[in-house]
């Protein structure tokens, strides 16, 4: 039995892994998440019916995003955890259809006669090679037509990013039912034999305007909790002392490990996607929160063998780790890998136990002394509007010419130089707006300031993406501009996976045109599909950093 997977950037030959996962995921693994995307559809058919009927199932709802979330690249690799997953996902359908059919009998005063998809319906329980042969079955390559499997991917794809900053917020205690009834109606009109073309580019917008709605949600989680961002600088060295290396997304992992690790000698440090952490006020006053070490994830083989201490992944961008430093990695929430250290969820209001990861530290004891430089974060929305008045009048005198939005994703491929070569090479009269990993590209490059503005303002995570959205909005306000395309903002977007997905699809609903996207264009877009892109929202790939420069600083 083979494989089929195209939703990274990294799709094998630009086509699709179809032998091992170039993340690192199996045949095995690739068809259980397969199976568990197509039952969690059935589910979702079956909680959209009861909702008609006033019945709602609050596990149910969280689950679909869960199962999207735990799906998505470098998140999950374990056959253990892909099954439970399965099985629960029989459970919660099994149960979601009883409710609607109870519900339906009583007030249609009749048995419910409607065709029912085969995911709505199938429930065989059995093992791991069981579920990975149905998934085979019913995976990427079961819609036969090009271009509607193209549209499906996209909104699936789409979904999974939404899924997870949905799952973020909700760690906070932040939902929205609204958000988690769109995953169920994506997920169930992917069902559809009978869906056209035309209603899935319908769906695709649909899919950008809730991917706007959930980074909203998420950010008012964060802030709400944490503090608004605030301009901050982090030290990328490290102390002669035992030390826990959390990497990933999660703020409610990284506050509960802080005060766990107060009094103990152990510092903290983030890594990839955590950096963001030490923007936050009421993360940002824990001392022991000691800086950021190593850069994006793809350069864990390398980082997590050279840190020495207890390493702590949270939510996903977890590559499959090496021997050498396996027994000191410990995985939470959604994250998983067989024969790691699992630290369980919360239970009954309490905390995680991160008593685990805490005594490894200690045991480890201290870690080499590193000298680093600093570098600034913390230019979210907030930050960006108190500084308004200044960046207009730059804007308006010409010291600022153009902003470039570089947010997205890092990849371990030679080719993402590009994204350094194009930020040194930018003229010293524009500002890189950036969010996400893609920054480790160039944030530690010294290319100055405007008046006082750093040419290189990092709003945060690839979540707060909406920061820079906001940014733009209230840029176009200020301007008194009808369209924000007349914007001095150009877009030139990395990729790698699900959530940057759900980051452009919520560009394109905002109306931005003109986007140029890399290093490569996605494996899932048929050409056909492409044309639609290409023609309604000028999206483009990108080419070599003098053509592009050419092509922004042209227009």
């Amino acid at each position: 039995m083979g494989m089929f997977c195209y939703q990274c950037e990294e799709a094998a030959r630009g086509v699709g892994c179809t032998a091992m996962g170039v993340c690192g995921k199996t045949p095995e693994v690739a068809n259980l998440q397969d199976m568990l995307l197509w039952v969690t559809k059935g589910l979702s058919y079956w909680g959209l019916k009861a909702k008609e009927y006033g019945i709602k199932d609050d596990e149910a709802n969280l689950f679909v995003a869960e199962a999207l979330f735990i799906t998505i690249t470098n998140v999950n690799f374990s056959v253990e955890r892909m099954v439970e997953f399965i099985e629960k996902a029989l459970d919660l359908k099994d149960r979601v259809k009883h409710k609607f059919l109870e519900a339906y009998a009583k007030e249609e005063g009749k048995s419910f006669d409607e065709k029912v998809p085969e995911a709505a319906e199938w429930d065989k329980r059995g093992d791991a090679n069981l579920y990975a042969q149905k998934g085979f079955e019913v995976g990427v390559l079961a819609d036969k037509d090009e271009d509607i499997r193209s549209l499906k991917q996209l909104v699936i794809y789409g979904l999974k990013g939404i899924a997870a900053y949905a799952d973020h917020a909700y760690v906070l205690k932040y939902t929205n039912d609204d958000i988690l009834y769109f995953l169920q109606k994506g997920m169930a009109e992917t069902l559809r034999e009978d869906i056209t073309a035309d209603e899935l580019i319908n769906l695709t917008l649909e899919t950008g305007k809730y991917a706007v709605e959930v980074m909203a949600l998420l950010d008012k989680a964060n802030t709400s909790t944490y503090g608004n961002p605030e301009i901050t600088e982090v030290y990328t060295g490290t102390y002669n002392t035992p030390a826990i290396l959390i990497s990933g997304h999660d703020l409610l992992d990284l506050e509960e490990l802080l005060k766990q690790t107060e009094g103990t000698g152990i510092k903290i440090y983030t890594h990839g996607e955590m950096l963001p952490a030490h923007a936050y006020p009421e993360l940002k006053k824990y001392e022991h929160l000691a800086g950021n070490f190593g850069g994006a994830w793809w350069q864990q083989n390398k980082e997590f063998a050279e840190f020495g201490g207890a390493i702590l992944m949270t939510t996903n961008c977890l590559v499959p780790p090496k021997e050498s430093y396996k027994d000191r990695v410990f995985t939470t929430g959604l994250v998983g890998f067989d024969k790691l250290t699992h630290i369980p969820n919360r239970t009954d209001g309490k905390p995680k136990d991160f008593s685990p990861v805490i005594k490894k530290a200690l045991e480890l004891g201290p870690i080499p002394e590193r000298e680093g430089k600093k570098i600034i974060i913390g230019f979210a929305h907030e930050q960006v509007a108190k500084v308004a008045d200044k960046v207009i009048d730059a804007v308006k005198s010409g010291a600022i010419k153009k902003f470039f939005v570089m947010a997205g994703c890092d990849g371990r491929h030679k080719e993402r130089e590009y994204y350094t070569e194009f930020a040194a090479n930018l003229p010293k009269d524009t500002v890189i707006l950036t969010a996400g990993c893609a920054k480790y590209r160039y944030n530690k490059l010294d290319l100055g300031d405007i008046d006082g503005i750093p040419r290189v303002l990092d709003a945060g995570q690839c979540n707060d993406s909406y920061s820079l959205v906001v940014t733009a909005l209230k840029l176009k306000e200020a301007f008194g501009l009808e369209d924000i395309n007349e914007l001095p903002i150009e877009y030139n977007i990395a990729w790698y996976e699900q959530k940057a997905v759900a980051v452009l699809l919520a560009l394109l609903y905002l109306g931005v045109k003109g986007i140029k996207l890399g290093p490569k264009l996605p494996a899932f877009i048929s050409p056909n599909v492409l044309k639609v892109l290409v023609d309604n929202f000028g999206i483009n790939p990108i080419t070599t950093v003098e053509e592009d420069l050419k092509f922004f600083l042209n227009k």
